[in-house]
């Protein structure tokens, strides 16, 4: 059974920086696409940053610059460095997997197979 448990949020001052990091157990394909989503009040989910199984990312475009994606193979740990965190960066961040060699794009929130519970990450002005 594959789980994906997030942590890291909190709340912080607009400028500031948070790491997110995401455990993924149980999962023993042999590709997967990994991501971070995050969902604002009032806000439908959306994607943040992805790799695909080849090492690619790709960032959304408002994130690009600030956010930084990486992962630690070993550990099988997802992770996001948030810097330079706005108000709108507000929201519960989730970490998504999916056992496919490229990546399903940021607006296709459905196609993503396993998701974690999320954790709140909260900029202040």
């Amino acid at each position: 059974q594959v789980q994906v448990a997030e942590s890291g949020g909190g709340s912080v001052q607009s400028g500031g920086s948070l790491r997110l990091s995401c455990a993924v157990s149980g999962y023993n394909y042999k590709v997967s696409c990994l991501s971070w989503f995050r969902q604002g009040p009032g806000k439908q989910r959306e994607g943040v940053a992805r790799i695909d199984s080849l090492g690619k990312i790709t960032y959304y475009e408002s994130v690009k610059g600030r956010f930084i994606i990486f992962q630690e193979n070993a550990e099988k740990i997802l992770y996001l460095q948030l810097n330079s965190l706005k108000p709108a960066d507000t929201g519960m961040y989730y970490c998504a997997a999916t056992p496919t060699v490229f990546c399903p794009g940021f607006l296709d929130v459905g196609a993503w197979k396993y998701w974690g519970q999320g954790t709140q990450v909260t900029v202040s002005s």
